[in-house]
């Protein structure tokens, strides 16, 4: 990132917000570095925090729901803007739209600022005459009509891809389609997991209310804490005593439904950074084994790390590509959550719905299906294999499923209706969550089962 001199001409968060939206679309970098970068840049006081990942999620989140507004409001809509002066107009656009504390005038004078600062006078004027003409007709920025164009309409409305919500429609109607790009565009909510080796969920709850955070119980799950903050520093001393784990709920239901006994041999196969690891281990009562592979022995340290502190001595790391692992004994339970395209934590994660392209699912299908045909042939008869992912899409879940199921005669569907009620459990019998409802993430689950000898 090119070095900016600091100054006191405009709002430091503000200006922070912009060095980091440029980064992140110029250099390739994650948000989260572009993030970093830049308010180590401009020194963003840490109270500030909120404000800024407020700003920077949304804005990447409605990108293309600004660029299709601005447009209507530039003297040559066609004209290639310069990234920082794109990402000024959207920074006013999204707080004029989407934030109800900050006053227009507000708005339009930090941006203003903004453009004066990177580009002088006649650009920050730009900024200004677009900025006030979307405040006299912010009706001119006509998007096509549901009636007519409901891909267009929606995918620029909601600002979303064209494939995904070409995705949804086939899949969910317009209806719930639209609930669920409403509710992956809602600010995401903290979910916590009570590490029941360490903690009571009551207890727990006792130290949230004394903070001053208000929480309610999984509807699922009943160790799985809804908070109404979404702030680390306060569970600081929860986090470092290891009574809590930052965990959504749905990625608990994978290992409610793999249901691992205490004393049981478990394979984790995709383990690190280990949410699904550690539950497994809370839910065995630390009686048994866990191998827990992951090819980043960076990921595996963070692994080992989180056990130590959840206090978990029954977990076995080892770096390898799970593909390639070898054991010459075979497991009672085995859990397999592979990289996947993540389209049901596209609330959580601002940048994945430009991020990830239909090729990158293509290529991710097929490391899926090696996955859980390895996972297969670790499985002991009569044992229990959970395929787990935390998208949506059913090339990655239900279609991965059924095509190893047809292969394999051997092994036979367990339905999650045992474990789950019929809200989340499909006709088939797989697990499936989605953000439209009690705002858990997207997730899918099949239980597989291996029949006896």
């Amino acid at each position: 990132m090119a070095q900016e001199k600091k100054t006191t001409d405009y709002d430091p968060v503000r200006g922070a917000a912009i060095l980091a939206l440029s980064a992140f679309d110029q250099t390739g970098d994650s948000l989260d570095v572009a993030i970093q970068s830049a308010k180590e840049l401009v020194g963003v006081d840490p109270r500030d925090n909120r404000f800024l990942l407020l700003l920077i999620n949304g804005i990447v989140k409605m990108r293309r729901r600004l660029d299709y507004q601005i447009q209507f409001f530039l003297t040559r809509p066609s004209e290639k803007l310069n990234v920082k002066l794109q990402n000024i107009l959207r920074l006013g656009l999204f707080q004029l739209q989407f934030t109800d504390k900050i006053p227009s005038s507000a708005a339009v004078n930090e941006c203003v600022k903004l453009g004066r600062y990177f580009f002088g006078d006649s650009k920050s004027k730009m900024v200004n005459a677009v900025l006030r003409s979307y405040l006299r007709e912010p009706h001119k920025a006509a998007f096509p009509r549901l009636e007519d164009e409901p891909l267009r309409h929606l995918a620029n409305f909601y600002s979303y891809p064209d494939y995904f919500v070409s995705y949804c429609l086939k899949e969910f109607g317009q209806e719930q389609t639209i609930n669920l790009l409403k509710a992956m565009n809602e600010p995401s909510r903290m979910t916590i997991r009570v590490n029941l080796l360490k903690a009571k969920v009551e207890e727990v709850q006792a130290e949230l209310k004394e903070l001053g955070i208000a929480s309610s119980t999984g509807k699922y799950l009943d160790e799985f804490l809804t908070l109404d903050s979404t702030a680390i520093d306060p569970l600081r001393d929860m986090l470092a005593a290891g009574k809590i784990y930052i965990q959504d709920q749905s990625a608990g239901m994978a290992v409610r439904l793999l249901n691992p006994k205490m004393g049981v041999n478990t394979l984790d196969m995709t383990a690190a950074p280990g949410g699904k690891t550690a539950y497994c281990a809370a839910r065995m009562r630390g009686k048994g084994k866990i191998v827990a592979l992951d090819k980043s022995r960076r990921r595996l340290e963070i692994l080992t790390d989180n056990c130590e502190r959840l206090g978990i001595k029954i977990v076995s790391p080892i770096v390898c590509d799970a593909v390639k692992f070898e054991s010459e004994e075979l497991f009672e339970r085995v859990i397999i959550d592979p990289p996947c395209s993540g389209w049901g934590t596209a609330g959580g994660h601002a940048d994945l719905r430009w991020r990830k392209t239909e090729q990158d699912i293509e290529q991710m299908s097929r490391i899926q299906r090696k996955l859980l045909e390895k996972g297969a042939a670790l499985l002991k008869p009569g044992g229990i294999l959970v395929y787990s992912t935390c998208t949506i899409l059913r090339k990655e879940n239900d279609q991965i499923v059924e095509e190893f199921l047809a292969r394999n005669k051997r092994y036979e569907l367990d339905s999650a209706a045992q474990f789950f009620d019929d809200s989340v459990v499909s006709e088939r019998g797989f697990l499936k969550t989605y953000p439209a409802f009690d705002r858990l993430d997207g997730a899918f689950a099949a239980r597989i089962k291996l029949r006896p000898n």
